[in-house]
This record gives C-alpha cells, sequence and structure tokens, in this order.
C-alpha cells in the first residue's frame, strides 16, 4: 500500500520499510524530527514522505484496509453496524496553529480530538479542532462524511454532552439508513468513576492512544498533522495485532 516511486529522475534507492519504521519511532517516542537515530534515513527525508502520504491520504487508505482486515480477523464484518463518540482535551504547545482555543469544562487551553470507534475500539473517523468548540458542533464535523460513508452504520453511543439539536441532525445525514444517535446518561446516583455501557469503550481508545508520546500533546501546527498521527498510531496498534 506504500505509493511506488514516481517516474523519470534517478531510482528510489530509500528503504520504505525504515522510512515506516522511522515515522512509527516518532510516534511511539514523541521527539523531534530532527533527533531521529542514525540507523533511520535521514529526517528530511522521512518526514517528506510522512507529509507526502498525508496529502495524498495513504495514511487513511492503510488505515482502513487494516481496520477491515482485523475486524474480520475477529469475526466481524468489514464495516461495523455500531460506533461510539466521544471527544479529549489536549494541551498545545508554543508551536502555535490557529486551530486552539479555552475549553471551559476542562478549564484546558488546546484543541480536541474527536474520534468516531466502533464498538471494539477501532478508530472509523478523527477530526482535531480548536477545544473552544462545544461537543455537538465538533460533533458534526467528525460525523458529516457519515452522509456517504460506513453506510451499515446504524446505530451511534455518545455521552448526555452530545443531546439535543444533534440527535435529529445525525436522522437527518442520510435519505435512507439512517442513524440513531443514543445518548448513554449517568444516574445521579452514581458518585465517583464508574464504568459506563458502551461509553467505555471509546475511552480505552483515548487510553491506547496516550501510549504514544507524540500524542500526549498538540505538538502540530496543522491539525490535519494531528489527526495523521492518531491514525499511525492505531496503525501501529493493529499491525501488531494482524501479527
Amino acid at each position: 500500500m506504500i505509493p511506488p516511486a514516481k517516474p523519470g529522475g534517478r531510482d528510489r534507492k530509500t528503504d520504505m520499510c525504515q522510512v515506516v519504521n522511522a515515522i512509527f519511532y516518532v510516534t511511539r517516542t514523541g521527539c523531534a524530527w530532527r533527533y531521529l537515530p542514525r540507523e533511520y534515513p535521514p529526517w528530511p527525508t522521512v518526514y517528506g514522505y510522512f507529509r507526502a502520504w498525508r496529502i495524498d491520504g495513504t495514511w487513511q487508505h492503510i488505515h482502513d484496509r487494516l481496520r477491515a482486515d482485523l475486524r474480520e480477523m475477529e469475526g466481524r464484518s468489514a464495516q461495523p453496524s455500531a460506533a461510539i463518540l466521544d471527544s479529549q482535551t489536549v494541551k498545545t504547545t508554543d508551536r502555535g496553529g490557529d486551530q486552539r482555543g479555552y475549553d471551559a469544562g476542562k478549564k484546558t487551553f488546546g484543541r480536541k480530538r474527536h474520534i468516531l470507534v466502533d464498538t471494539i475500539g477501532l478508530v472509523l473517523l478523527a477530526v482535531v479542532h480548536s477545544a473552544a468548540l462545544q461537543d455537538r458542533d465538533g460533533a458534526q464535523l467528525v460525523l458529516a462524511p457519515l452522509a456517504h460513508a460506513f453506510t451499515k452504520l446504524r446505530k451511534i453511543w455518545a455521552d448526555s454532552g452530545y443531546a439535543g439539536a444533534l440527535v435529529k441532525w445525525v436522522r437527518r445525514l442520510r435519505r435512507h439508513h439512517r442513524i440513531d444517535l443514543e445518548i448513554v446518561k449517568r444516574t445521579d446516583d452514581l458518585r465517583g468513576f464508574v464504568v459506563l455501557p458502551r461509553r467505555w469503550v471509546v475511552e480505552r481508545t483515548f487510553a491506547w492512544l496516550s501510549f504514544h508520546r507524540r500524542l500526549s500533546k498538540d505538538y502540530e501546527y496543522l491539525t490535519v498533522t494531528s489527526e495523521s498521527f492518531i491514525y499511525i498510531s492505531m496503525i501501529r496498534l493493529m499491525l501488531a495485532r494482524l501479527a
């Protein structure tokens, strides 16, 4: 699934396996590109491939293919019929970027990672946006592709932060095979940490992502770069399971 070398010019001499391993190294350790160990190709070369594959959709293509393979290995259909939605607020650094804001609920300045996962925790869609954007508005960004994607999806679970007009908006996404957004509420008589049905799956996915130090904060200038690192983190996880 790695794009072949472009026609014309000199032959490609860079080992693509080493390039992928170098990108995994940056994702897992959180180091800056220029601090890549010498056993990997030069960092400008590695970053160049990372950026090119982000722009042409290679990371998304690899991720979606591996997710389908892993679901089939688990005895499931390649396309999910149910999913869980949630967001995570993370701090940003002095690197900057225009998509930054203050999340009053979490009292954190930074960005939100909005992800939609299937019932075994594999990411279906991921969008990174300003933390100042409310969950209901951010959900529309991540759910909008469902109008033409994941056509077998019928049910989405989410917490009470997504209640209200968003439920009807999701119903209107499709003319046929409509999606039902169900709010999983926490009862008032529960105190402290309680594992809630369905919602714990997406929380576990956030925990998987936190194993990658590049995602401990949002270090990226562009939100699309942040989204790529989410997909790359899941690619590492799925490759390990498939192997």
